[in-house]
């Protein structure tokens, strides 16, 4: 999932949680402004332990997904 959609992801349940960006902010221990730029996407620099503190209070869930290499040419005729 691209950074972006996680962004909306995050405000799209907060706002079902009825928490304020302050609220998820405070619990988070990070200012609401810093919030607010992430749930536009405008930052894709946060610390990990903030997202997982995020993720944890709106009790969500990310999926990694191990990234596939992408081949110009078919590997199976090397």
């Amino acid at each position: 999932m691209e950074f972006y959609k996680i962004a909306e992801r995050i405000k799209e349940i907060r706002k079902a949680k009825k928490l304020t960006q302050t609220q998820l902010a405070t619990q988070v221990g990070i200012t609401r402004q810093t919030l607010a730029k992430l749930e536009k996407g405008e930052i894709g620099k946060v610390s990990l332990l903030a997202f997982i503190k995020i993720l944890d209070v709106l009790e969500y869930e990310v999926e990694i997904e191990e990234r596939k290499p992408f081949y110009y040419f078919d590997v199976e005729e090397l």
